[in-house]
């Protein structure tokens, strides 16, 4: 049995994590703690459930693994502290998204605390990733948006079937949790309640990540706030390149993601959220639109767009079977 650590237990994602490594054969909760040294400890939410500790760095050498469920900014020293105890780290914060620290600083406001450790961090948009991963101490899960923009359009960009001087325009809405735990007059109940709004135009903090992994500035993205608590729909809008048809745009992804457990791409039909909801899976879509063709994903934000992807990663990190507690 494998033992984890989750850092920044109280939040959504680290509940998530709680939930899942629950009902792991081969990976289990040894430490569960807040990120803030001297906190007061946090009773259980759940009675089967551990109460959260106050953060003690010293506990990381109990683990295997560390999931860091910390805001930006936060999760870099732990990290340090980790990987000096010999964990290995899946930091589901965005501090080692961005391979360049000016980037960083741009999106984020701040100087990048740690940038010497960016060089080790590998990307960990797992079906993408996955050669890396076995060899990985340092895993920067990816943004619950560029998850959903990024396993679709991905295959099609390796593939030559998009135009490569048109623009591509992603239109994602997600469920309130994205926002995280803490509250705020935009995600209060009656601000989302029957209301939802574009938001980030231009400047949201996931866009520099979906440049730097898709390989082009070419992405127009523009997120929106749904009147629900999770899940993500995201809807692609691409002109092809020359004879390149809607069908072919399927079949390079059904062929990108036979056998993979966790992307899901339709015959027919197109995806909904109610159909990933705590679920580890992205499902995808494809249809013709006039000369454009649009490409569908749904996937739970905190599921396959947090926890679950990072549990799929530390899988692989620990030597254990990738689907190990999500199927």
């Amino acid at each position: 049995m494998k033992r984890a650590a989750i850092v920044g237990a109280s939040g959504y994602t680290g509940r998530e994590l709680l939930t899942l490594l629950a009902r792991h054969p081969g990976l289990r909760a040894e430490v569960v703690m807040t990120a803030r040294p001297g906190a007061e400890p946090e009773p259980p939410a759940d009675p089967d459930e551990p109460a959260i500790a106050p953060f003690d760095a010293g506990r990381l050498a109990e683990v295997d693994g560390v999931f860091l469920c910390t805001p930006h900014g936060a999760a870099s020293e732990v990290a340090r502290a980790a990987l000096a105890r010999g964990a290995r780290v899946v930091d589901l914060s965005a501090d080692f998204r961005l391979r360049d620290p000016a980037a960083y600083a741009r999106a984020y406001g701040s100087a990048h605390p740690a940038p010497d450790l960016l060089a080790q961090a590998v990307y960990g948009l797992t079906e993408h990733a996955r050669a890396a991963l076995g060899g990985a101490r340092l895993v920067a899960n990816p943004g619950c948006y560029p998850t959903s923009i990024l396993l679709p359009l991905l295959p099609l960009l390796a593939a030559g079937l998009v135009d490569a001087a048109a623009p591509i325009v992603a239109d994602s809405k997600s469920g309130v949790s994205g926002a995280g735990k803490t509250p705020s007059e935009r995600t209060h109940f009656g601000s989302v309640h029957e209301n939802c709004l574009a938001y980030g135009v231009g400047v949201h903090r996931h866009l520099p990540e979906i440049h730097q992994a898709a390989g082009t500035d070419r992405i127009v993205f523009t997120p929106h706030l749904l009147p629900a608590f999770r899940g993500i729909l995201t809807t692609l809008y691409l002109q092809p390149a020359a004879g390149v048809t809607a069908e072919a745009m399927r079949g390079c992804l059904q062929e990108r993601y036979a056998g993979e457990p966790f992307v899901h791409v339709r015959a027919r039909g197109l995806p909904e959220l109610r159909h990933v909801r705590h679920r580890n899976r992205c499902d995808l879509a494809v249809a013709a639109s006039g000369p454009l063709v649009v490409v569908v994903a749904a996937l739970d934000n905190l599921r396959k767009g947090a926890a679950s992807q990072a549990l799929q990663n530390m899988n692989l990190l620990l030597g254990l079977p990738e689907t190990d507690g999500l199927t």
